[in-house]
């Protein structure tokens, strides 16, 4: 099911490099192309407000009241009680061990203020401020993600972030409401600005303020291609945490992998969507051979399997063949995967030779559908090999930093000179000129 990449006898340690990032396999996620078709949404948004997303809602989501009459954008509260009422307690006990979790992971990130005394009287403090306001995505496409209520906004609520608001799809099913389990999740986390809108006109929504929902300053969550390319164009407008693409997950695995549990959980990711890439790296066949007669086996026992195997069988899913778990390492690190699972003899020493990686999954007891809900990390994670310069969501992306400067008239008087003197060397007298005229009387 899986076709077959031999990087075997090339790296960059054989003196014949490969191009790995020219290798290895990525679905295609056009961005740019995408932004074409998003930008008369965005600006519809931005001059008509609420009128241009309740035309979209219809448009997109076939959401319209019976009598005709358009469903409004604000979530009642009386709505989110209601599904938190009529929660299944087992889903309930689920996302309270879930927020428990990443409650205590976020808190333990809670940085204090540093203060530092360069000189007498000198003293810089940097403080970690929280964003004002905050908009949050939630998916409710292909599946409702209600654990990306979670992700979201726990670290927010950690960070201390004053005002959120959150954003899910209408669904015609629900009576132009999002999801009742996004809804409950929102009721049990005390989340009370919530909007029944989705795609790029809750983005849009986000960035510009539309009707009752007033402009944020950041936008975070994960989202389809539009909302990523919604996320792009108003990169500026408001923070955006990433643009994130398909799912992804790599599996670095040897001949002591469990190939049971390795095909489980390439199916995991798989069963996201269609673009989802599922990767196998290993430098054993025999292992490959096993994982691909367990694929067989395993994917027809699912419920989504005509939409795992058009994932698996895509140009994005791979079996990569290498030398060694050394060639391995380097074919991880060159991939920067959004889940990294290490199925290998001394899995924590492998991990710990892992640079980039969204997250990493150590062992045979941390699939990455733990992470997903219940481990304690956050699971919106960099895709498409941004995990090379980025990172997942958590409470830092709520918070930003600050230098307060506070210096006393004899601190000021013991640099002065050097100011005048680097002020002067950048032909910008007038900044020296703010200094000597406090010292001129």
């Amino acid at each position: 099911m899986l076709r077959r990449i031999d990087l075997r006898g090339g790296s960059a340690r054989s003196g014949a490099p490969v191009d790995l990032a020219a290798a290895l396999p990525r679905a295609e996620f056009d961005v740019e192309a995408a932004t074409h078709q998003v930008r008369p949404i965005v600006e519809a948004v931005r001059t008509r407000g609420v009128e241009a997303i309740v035309e979209f809602s219809e448009r997109f989501d076939g959401v319209r009241r019976d009598d005709g009459t358009p469903v409004g954008i604000t979530v009642p509260r009386e709505a989110m009680d209601e599904a938190l009422a009529a929660l299944d307690p087992a889903v309930r006990a689920g996302l309270e061990e879930a927020i428990a979790r990443l409650r205590a992971t976020c808190e333990a990130e809670l940085e204090s203020d540093v203060v530092t005394a360069v000189a007498d009287g000198a003293v810089i403090t940097h403080r970690k401020v929280p964003v004002q306001r905050v908009g949050l995505y939630v998916p409710g496409g292909v599946a409702p993600l209600v654990s990306s209520v979670v992700m979201n906004v726990v670290p927010a609520q950690v960070a201390g972030v004053p005002s959120i608001a959150l954003a899910s799809p209408p669904q015609k099913t629900h009576g132009g409401l999002p999801e009742p389990t996004i809804l409950a999740a929102c009721a049990l986390l005390g989340v009370d600005e919530v909007y029944a809108v989705g795609g790029a006109q809750a983005v849009a929504m986000f960035g510009y303020g539309a009707g009752p929902c007033r402009k944020v300053d950041l936008v975070t969550g994960p989202g389809n291609i539009y909302v990523t390319a919604a996320k792009r164009l108003l990169r500026g407008v408001v923070g955006i945490d990433s643009e994130a693409g398909p799912t992804e997950v790599m599996v670095l695995a040897d001949d002591t992998a469990d190939p049971a549990y390795v095909a489980a959980d390439l199916i995991s990711q798989a069963e996201h969507g269609t673009t989802s890439a599922s990767v196998l790296v290993t430098p054993s066949e025999q292992l490959a051979d096993d994982v691909a007669a367990e694929l067989d086996k395993q994917v027809h026992a699912t419920r989504h399997t005509e939409r795992i195997v058009t994932a698996l069988t895509a140009q994005q899913s791979a079996v990569v063949l290498v030398d060694d778990l050394e060639q391995g390492v380097e074919v991880a690190n060159a991939y920067a995967a959004e889940h990294l699972e290490i199925h290998t003899a001394n899995a924590s020493e492998v991990a710990a030779r892992v640079v980039n990686a969204g997250a990493v999954f150590v062992g045979p007891w941390a699939p990455v559908s733990l992470g997903d809900y219940c481990a304690g990390s956050n699971h919106v994670l960099p895709t498409a090999g941004c995990a090379c310069h980025s990172s997942g969501l958590s409470v830092r992306a709520f918070l930003k930093s600050m230098h307060v400067v506070d210096y006393s008239r004899a601190a000021l008087e013991q640099v002065a000179g050097h100011v005048v003197t680097l002020a002067e060397a950048e032909d910008l007298p007038a900044h020296g000129a703010a200094v000597t005229v406090r010292f001129a009387r």
